[in-house]
């Protein structure tokens, strides 16, 4: 499985590695719970995962964070 992500995606994965929550996260980026929630699910939908976590693991493998 191999998918490109944006920048901006890139730094959402790399705030949920350092184990913020999701609501933290969206308050860094000026964004509402439900934006980040919407973000995630759409990284973790193109990436054919289930997890936010696991979508940390690929970009962690790939050293994407």
């Amino acid at each position: 499985m191999h998918a490109s992500l944006a920048r901006e995606e890139i730094a959402l994965l790399a705030l949920l590695a350092e184990g913020l929550p999701l609501e933290a996260i969206a308050r860094r980026l000026d964004l509402s719970d439900r934006t980040i929630r919407r973000r995630v699910r759409s990284i973790c939908d193109r990436l054919g995962l289930e997890t936010p976590i696991q979508a940390v693991v690929w970009a962690a493998r790939r050293g994407l964070v």
